[in-house]
C-alpha cells in the first residue's frame, strides 16, 4: 500500500483511468512524471499556451516519496523545474496547481478524510463521517511570481504551518487552525450551500480513487498471499488530502497509506524544552476511526454473524446506528447523488464520547459495495488485472515475462487478426523499455500491469476503431476472456471447442477477430448499454 500511494504510481493509476474515463476522473490534475516526461511536460504546456494565450497556469512539483511538505515548490514557468541529480535518484511529479481553492477566513484549508479499505475481495470501502480541516496561516492570495515561496500560504500541511507563529492550537472544533470537516460543513450550510452535494461529490471521489488502486494492489496482494492461503485478514486506514475549489468541486491532492494518529501536539515551552499537549479535535476524529475500525475487523463478530459460538460478544449496535441502517435500506432505491443524505455527517455531538459506557454509533460509513450499482463500469482495469495475475505463473512475482505475454496472446486468440507473435514480440519490447519506470520494484525486469494496460490499450485500438476506448477495451476484454474460458472448458473435457464462443448471459457473444485471409468479415458490433 505505501509503494501504491507514492505521488508516481498513484498518478499512474489515475492517468489510466482519466484516459478510460475522462470525465469521471476529472478531479485529479494534471500531471507529469520527471524526470522521464519533463520534454513531454515542456511540449504539452506549449501547446495549451499556444491555443488558449489567456492560460496562465501554476504549477506544483512534489518529490514521489516526500511527506509533510518536504521537498513541494511552485513554479510558473515549466523551465523552472530544478534539474537538479536529486532528481534522477528521487523522482518527482508536477501538476497543475489549483489556484482558486475555496477560502475560509480568507485561508486555504484542505481536508483529511479517512479512509478504511477493509478488504479486496470482495471490495469493502468504508468513509469517516467526520474528518479534519487543516488550515494555511497567512490569507491565500493567488499565486504570482512575488509569492511562490510563501509555504503558509500556499501549502496545507499541519507539519508546515505548526511552525508558523500565526498557528492557533484550539480545544474547540470550529475554530484554530485545524478544526472537524463537520463544522466547516456548518458553516457552508450556514452561508447556504448545498452540503449534501458537496458530501456525495467527496464520496464519489474516494470510490473512484480506490477503484483505480485496486488492480496494482491485488497484483501486489496475490503476491503476498495466494488464493486459497489461510492467514490473517487485511486492512488499511488511508489518508485522503482533499481540496474543495472555489465553486466546491473536491479535488483529490494526495493519498496517505500512513496517516499520522496523533491526538497530541508538541509545544516548545522554553528554548530547546519540548512539552506534548493533547489535541481535542484530532482525539475527536482519530479515536473513532480506530475504535470502529476495530470494531468492523473483529474476527469474533464474524464468528457471531455465521451462528459460531463465541465465549465474547461483539458490541452490539445500539438503537439509533439500527434505526439509521434501515432508514438507509429503505433509501437505498433511490440513486446515488439523491441519497447523499445517506451519507450523513454528524453534524451535532456523537453520542457517546471516549470514555463513556454507552457504545456510540459507527463513524464509518460504508460506501462500497453499497454504491456498487453506481459504480462497477468503472471497474475495467480490474478485469485487466484477472488477465495479467492469470499469465504472472511463478508465484511471488508482479511482472509478466516474455514468453507468459507470447502464452497470453496466443490463448486467447488475439494473434488471429493479424497481430503476429513476432509482432507481439516487438510490443512487449517497445512498452517494457518506455515503462522501464512503472511499478514499485524497478530492480525486476519484465512488464508490469500499468505496461500491460497500455498494451492492451494498443491492441484494443487497433482491433476495435471508432470507438471510445473504455468500450474498445471492454470488448477487447470479452473477446479475451470468452476464449480463455472455452480454453478452460476444452481442458477439463478434453473435446475442442467450437468456432463460436458464447459469453456469459450480460455479455455479447463474439467470434475470433478476422482472419488476414477474409478482410470482408465484420468487427463484432459495440455492445447495448442501458
Amino acid at each position: 500500500m505505501t509503494e501504491m500511494v507514492r505521488k508516481i504510481t498513484l498518478s499512474r493509476a489515475m492517468r489510466t483511468m482519466q484516459e478510460l474515463f475522462p470525465e469521471e476522473y476529472n478531479f485529479y490534475p494534471r500531471s507529469w512524471i520527471l524526470p522521464e516526461e519533463f520534454a513531454i511536460f515542456l511540449a504539452e504546456v506549449h501547446m495549451i499556451k499556444d491555443t488558449n494565450p489567456s492560460w496562465r497556469p501554476t504549477f506544483i512539483v512534489k518529490p514521489d516519496g516526500g511527506c509533510q511538505g518536504d521537498g513541494i515548490y511552485l513554479i510558473k514557468d515549466p523551465g523552472d523545474v530544478r534539474m537538479t541529480s536529486n532528481l534522477q535518484t528521487r523522482p518527482a511529479v508536477v501538476q497543475e496547481y489549483i489556484s482558486k481553492p475555496l477560502l475560509i477566513d480568507k485561508l486555504k484549508f484542505d481536508i483529511r478524510l479517512y479512509v478504511l479499505l477493509k478488504s479486496l475481495e470482495p471490495l469493502e470501502v468504508y468513509v469517516a463521517r467526520d474528518g479534519l480541516c487543516r488550515f494555511c496561516t497567512e490569507p491565500y492570495q493567488e499565486p504570482h511570481l512575488k509569492n511562490l515561496h510563501l509555504v503558509f500560504m500556499h501549502l496545507t500541511n499541519y507539519s508546515l504551518n505548526v511552525h508558523s507563529g500565526n498557528f492557533v492550537h484550539s480545544d474547540s472544533g470550529n475554530t484554530g487552525s485545524k478544526r472537524t470537516f463537520s463544522s466547516v460543513l456548518e458553516r457552508l450550510s450556514s452561508g447556504g450551500v448545498e452540503v449534501r452535494k458537496v458530501w456525495s461529490d467527496i464520496i464519489a471521489l474516494v470510490i473512484k480513487t480506490v477503484i483505480a488502486m485496486v488492480p496494482e494492489l491485488k497484483v501486489h496482494y496475490q503476491s503476498e498471499l495466494p488464493a486459497g492461503k489461510p492467514g490473517p485478514s487485511c486492512f488499511q486506514i488511508l489518508g485522503f488530502d482533499i481540496l474543495l475549489m472555489k465553486n466546491l468541486k473536491p479535488i483529490l491532492l494526495e493519498v496517505n497509506a500512513n496517516p499520522s494518529m496523533k491526538i497530541e501536539h508538541e509545544k516548545e515551552v522554553s528554548p530547546g524544552v519540548i512539552e506534548y499537549f493533547p489535541s481535542p479535535v484530532d482525539e475527536e476524529i482519530k479515536v473513532a476511526v480506530i475504535r470502529d475500525t476495530l470494531r468492523l475487523v473483529d474476527p469474533r463478530k464474524k464468528k457471531n454473524q455465521q451462528g459460531e459460538a463465541s465465549r465474547a460478544e461483539p458490541v452490539p449496535l445500539d438503537e439509533e446506528e439500527e434505526e439509521e441502517e434501515e432508514e438507509e435500506e429503505e433509501e437505498e432505491e433511490e440513486g446515488f447523488l439523491d441519497e447523499a443524505s445517506m451519507v450523513r455527517l454528524e453534524l451535532g455531538g456523537r453520542e457517546g464520547s471516549v470514555g463513556e459506557t454507552a457504545v456510540p454509533s459507527l463513524c464509518l460509513k460504508q460506501v462500497f459495495p453499497k454504491y456498487a450499482k453506481q459504480f462497477n463500469f468503472l471497474r475495467l482495469v480490474e478485469r485487466v488485472a484477472a488477465l495479467f495475475i492469470r499469465f504472472l505463473g511463478v508465484k511471488g512475482t508482479t511482472k509478466l515475462g516474455p514468453t507468459a505475454f507470447r502464452t497470453f496472446i496466443r490463448n486467447s486468440r488475439v494473434s488471429n487478426s493479424g497481430f503476429s507473435m513476432a509482432a507481439a514480440d516487438i510490443l512487449y519490447i517497445d512498452i517494457t523499455r518506455r515503462g522501464s519506470g512503472y511499478g514499485a520494484e524497478q530492480r525486476d525486469s519484465g512488464m508490469g500491469l500499468q505496461a500491460f494496460v497500455e498494451g492492451l490499450c494498443f491492441l484494443a485500438q487497433r482491433r476495435y476503431k471508432s470507438l471510445p476506448l473504455h468500450e474498445q477495451v471492454e470488448l477487447l476484454l470479452d473477446f479475451c476472456e470468452c476464449n480463455l474460458a472455452a480454453l478452460d472448458q476444452k481442458r477439463q473435457a478434453g473435446a475442442r471447442p467450437t468456432a463460436l464462443v458464447t459469453c456469459r448471459p450480460d455479455r455479447l457473444q463474439l467470434s475470433p477477430g478476422p482472419h488476414p485471409s477474409d478482410p470482408a468479415r465484420p468487427p463484432p458490433a459495440a455492445p447495448h448499454r442501458p
